[in-house]
């Protein structure tokens, strides 16, 4: 039987040290015509297109302008990215390399990023080669949407899929939100902008501090047996 893992990005596999925010600063500084500081903005947990959503309004600009404040912003965002010193979080990197290529494993994104900016932020870090699709939020009102089309997504290529073998792991409330809409287990990390606490109160399968090493993390899944043995 194939386990199923949708990852969230920001906050789980990495930290862009708020390089997002200097590419909405400038989309919508653009639109403006002078300098705006969001630096007291919160993202966590929203999609892409809700911060063009709640930008826009904060902004006094037409609802209509949140789709080019978008498009400006996913221009940015490359260019952002290296002027920021982020990094992959910690035990994402072995953790990835040790399900890369297990035939009984499928992990995909399940974000809130538009397709165009979880591809820069992946090629930016070196993660994109881990990942085999994935659910967006270009289209999506809601996470649940996204996580109902992530798990479509994942049953065209792998076919059945038990729920018991299917993980969400995020950082956020709206990412236990998403896994439980679809019935999947969600694994929370407290490696975002929200505690331990905070999480904990969103009834999390496995709640973490941050990832945990290899051997654990496939052994908590049901995942440390040998290929041999698949």
């Amino acid at each position: 039987m194939t386990t199923v893992l949708f990852w969230d990005i920001d906050g789980t596999l990495l930290t862009t040290a708020r390089a997002g925010i200097h590419a909405w600063e400038e989309a919508v500084a653009e639109r403006l015509g002078q300098p705006v500081d969001l630096s007291d903005f919160q993202t966590a947990g929203l999609t892409d297109v809700e911060i063009a959503r709640r930008l826009a309004e904060s902004h006094g600009l037409e609802p209509a302008s949140a789709e080019s404040l978008l498009r400006s912003y996913e221009r940015r965002l490359p260019e952002c990215l290296g002027r920021r010193t982020g990094a992959v979080l910690p035990n994402v990197l072995p953790i990835l390399e040790r399900l890369r290529g297990r035939p009984d494993v499928h992990s995909a994104l399940l974000t809130g990023n538009t397709r165009s900016g979880a591809a820069a932020k992946l090629r930016h870090y070196g993660l994109a080669r881990f990942f085999e699709g994935g659910a967006f939020a270009d289209g999506a009102e809601d996470r649940a949407t996204i996580a109902r089309t992530a798990l479509a997504q994942a049953r065209q290529i792998v076919g059945t899929v038990s729920p018991e073998r299917i993980y969400v792991i995020g950082d956020t409330p709206h990412d236990v939100a998403c896994g439980k809409a679809i019935g999947a287990r969600v694994v929370a990390v407290a490696t975002g902008g929200y505690t331990l606490e905070q999480l904990r109160a969103t009834e999390p399968w496995w709640l973490l501090p941050s990832l945990p090493d290899p051997d654990q993390f496939l052994a908590r899944l049901g995942l440390s047996r040998s290929l041999e043995s698949v």
